[in-house]
């Protein structure tokens, strides 16, 4: 493969992060380690179509969603071409990445999203967003880290634990879908969440090309949402 080119670097209060383009497509590196790029955004999608699934029907039409991560843009641009969602929030710490998307080369993927009237981004670390937020939404689309064992920055290990998880669960509305990214299948995490309280938690698998399946984790908070 051809070496990448550096587009941007940043030093920022996480860390550094760089874009970086390989051929046609572009890559996200926090800290050194390869977050995503762009050549197959298969996982990205399926984690907010499992979540939207996961809804009861009645519920689908307008649902709120919360995205945890920005990225290279899929998750947003995928909800943003579903009709069924109402709002659309997008948490993200890192304006760097903010900024490729509004200004730089991301707005190739997510410009008509974030044109969007549903859309709305949110310039915080997710974490603390969680803890303290009184919004609630119908789903949370998690996909902040490479998994719960293999996260970006040891701040964000505390997500999944079970503080963490109370916390997800209290940004949900009774009977709202959790949906976490993760680069592998975790047993010990489908752990955690049943241990947190949620029920029907399950992973939907995207096989890759080499290695082991990417993973959406899949958990409703328990009750019954309005509509």
């Amino acid at each position: 493969m051809p070496p990448p080119q550096t587009l941007d670097r940043r030093e920022g209060p996480y860390g550094e992060v760089v874009l970086r383009r390989r051929d046609e497509h572009f890559e996200i590196i926090a800290n050194g380690t390869f977050l995503m790029d762009t050549s197959d955004g298969r996982s990205e999608r399926l984690l907010i179509d499992a979540a939207r699934d996961a809804l009861p029907e009645r519920a689908r039409p307008g649902a709120s969603v919360l995205v945890g991560g920005l990225g290279v843009g899929f998750s947003l641009a995928h909800a943003a071409a579903d009709p069924h969602w109402g709002r659309i929030a997008v948490v993200e710490r890192e304006e760097a990445i903010i900024d490729w998307h509004r200004q730089g080369p991301l707005a190739s993927i997510s410009g008509a999203a974030l044109a969007d009237p549903r859309t709305v981004i949110l310039h915080t670390d997710l974490v603390e967003y969680l803890h303290t937020s009184p919004d609630t939404y119908d789903v949370l689309c998690l996909d902040i880290d490479n998994g719960p064992g293999w996260t970006v920055t040891e701040d964000n290990e505390s997500l999944y634990a079970a503080d963490g998880l109370a916390a997800c669960a209290a940004r949900l509305k009774p009977g709202g879908v959790l949906a976490v990214w993760s680069a592998r299948p975790s047993a010990d995490f489908e752990e955690s969440l049943r241990n947190a309280g949620f029920n029907g938690v399950r992973t939907e698998e995207v096989p890759v090309a080499r290695g082991v399946p990417d993973a959406v984790h899949l958990a409703v908070r328990p009750g019954r949402l309005a509509g």
